[in-house]
């Protein structure tokens, strides 16, 4: 098995890490905490009570974290058009 850790310092965009808290298969403190750390301009979303399989249990709080991760960083309109 490949070890690719050191290429997530080559990431430059704003990344979103989203992670059930009661996730079994990878536990957060493992897996999406330590990834999160890794990557300059990232944000780490936990969902507390979401297991493995967020986007279809929690597709609600995933989806509306999602869009507010995208507004945030959506580039300010210039004069000229939208």
């Amino acid at each position: 098995m490949e070890d690719f850790r050191a290429d997530l310092a080559l990431i430059t965009v704003p990344v979103l890490v989203a992670q059930g808290g009661q996730d079994r298969v990878f536990p957060p403190e493992a897996t999406g905490g330590r990834l999160a750390r890794l990557i300059a301009d990232a944000r780490y979303l936990v969902i507390p009570d979401g297991p493995h399989a967020i986007t279809w249990t929690h597709a609600h709080e995933v989806n509306a974290a999602l869009l507010s991760f995208l507004q945030q960083r959506r580039p300010a309109s210039s004069p000229d058009g939208p």
